[in-house]
């Protein structure tokens, strides 16, 4: 788990987590909408995807981050002022 892990800079939607690791304004506006309390479906609806795409892409930035559920991944951001 990466609770140590730093900010970056942000340039073209794109924030520098650590080197080689970097969440896309997509993957933030999903992050975003989860922390909200949004549940997946609702979240696939606003961001016009399907629910399989959305789990798909929190486990993707779950693998990334190096975290084991939605829900780390989430509170990290938070902690880190992302979402």
């Amino acid at each position: 788990m990466r609770c140590g892990a730093e900010r970056a800079e942000q340039e073209s939607g794109v924030v520098m987590i650590d080197e080689g690791t970097a969440l896309g304004e997509d993957d933030l506006a999903l992050l975003r909408l989860l922390a909200s309390g949004l549940p997946i479906e609702a979240v696939a609806r606003r961001l016009e995807l399907s629910d399989r795409t959305v789990r798909r892409r929190m486990r993707a930035m779950c693998d990334q981050l190096g975290f084991r559920t939605s829900i780390e991944t989430v509170v990290w951001a938070a902690r880190q002022g992302l979402v």
